[in-house]
């Protein structure tokens, strides 16, 4: 698969930041580990990965600005575009030693995401997107799931965790969900459940109080693999409400149908 020179520069971080994740995980007893909240862990590799990650893309393209997990928001001199950074998502999962983490990176030029990289280092699986260009999963080309029946689908999700979110909604929404679907899946890492979803290992995905670095790159990759990417009343505001519900037709009109169900109920 021929890349742009855009995409090869953001491929090119990310292998820079998985080789040292690779390295973190394999030593994750020894980390230093600070709290930033009750279940919200960050970690010296976390930090480690975010600043291979601002040296790359910032190298590349010094007038481009970032908006990042750990450092926050570093304003670009173009005012056109912005990359969207998220050196680890799957903290948690990364410091119990469970191998379900990625890097994520988006480019936004303008308001619209035009490039997309989702990396998880440890199974070595690259998945890309440009806008108009298709999505991929290393050199293959991805479409969405083609199951219609809802019967037939795997549901991802996130879940709140302690301190964090609204624990009665999620209860209420699988309470909604669960009996209609084959199964609901919580893997710990949003830019992952995207991507499997744009991959067509998943049929649907929805989430609540996410961030831009967390879904812009896994927004375009269901785009591009032919899905369906909306906030939960249909519009497209995922990255302002941080809400989002994604699948290949089929399963986005169940969700949202679901979803509003569960909230009036």
């Amino acid at each position: 698969m021929a890349r742009t020179a855009i995409l090869n520069v953001m491929v090119q971080a990310a292998f820079k930041a998985g080789r040292s994740l690779v390295r973190d995980f394999g030593e994750v007893e020894n980390l230093q580990v600070s709290r930033k909240g009750p279940g919200d862990f960050v970690s010296a590799a976390d930090r480690r990965a975010e600043e291979i990650l601002s040296r790359e893309l910032t190298k590349a393209r010094p007038t481009y600005g970032l908006v990042m997990e750990e450092s926050g928001e570093v304003e670009g001199t173009d005012g056109q575009h912005r990359w969207h950074v998220d050196p680890l998502d799957g903290t948690t999962n990364f410091l119990h030693g469970i191998p379900i983490f990625s890097s994520s990176i988006a480019l936004e030029r303008a308001g619209q995401i035009v490039a997309g990289v989702v990396y998880n280092p440890v199974m070595d699986e690259l998945y890309t997107a440009e806008r108009g260009r298709g999505a991929f999963l290393n050199d293959r080309r991805l479409r969405v799931a083609g199951r219609s029946d809802l019967t037939d689908m795997i549901i991802g999700t996130g879940l709140p965790f302690i301190g964090m979110g609204d624990h009665g909604r999620a209860l209420k929404e699988l309470r909604h969900i669960m009996p209609e679907v084959a199964g609901i899946r919580r893997c710990g890492s949003a830019s992952l459940d995207l991507a499997w979803t744009a991959a067509g290992r998943m049929d649907g995905y929805w989430e609540h109080n996410l961030n831009s670095w967390d879904i812009a790159a896994g927004i375009l990759l269901i785009r591009e693999a032919g899905g369906y990417v909306s906030d939960l009343a249909g519009r497209d505001k995922m990255l302002v409400s941080g809400d989002i519900v994604a699948g290949n037709e089929a399963a986005h009109g169940h969700l949202l149908r679901l979803l509003k169900t569960a909230a009036g109920a």
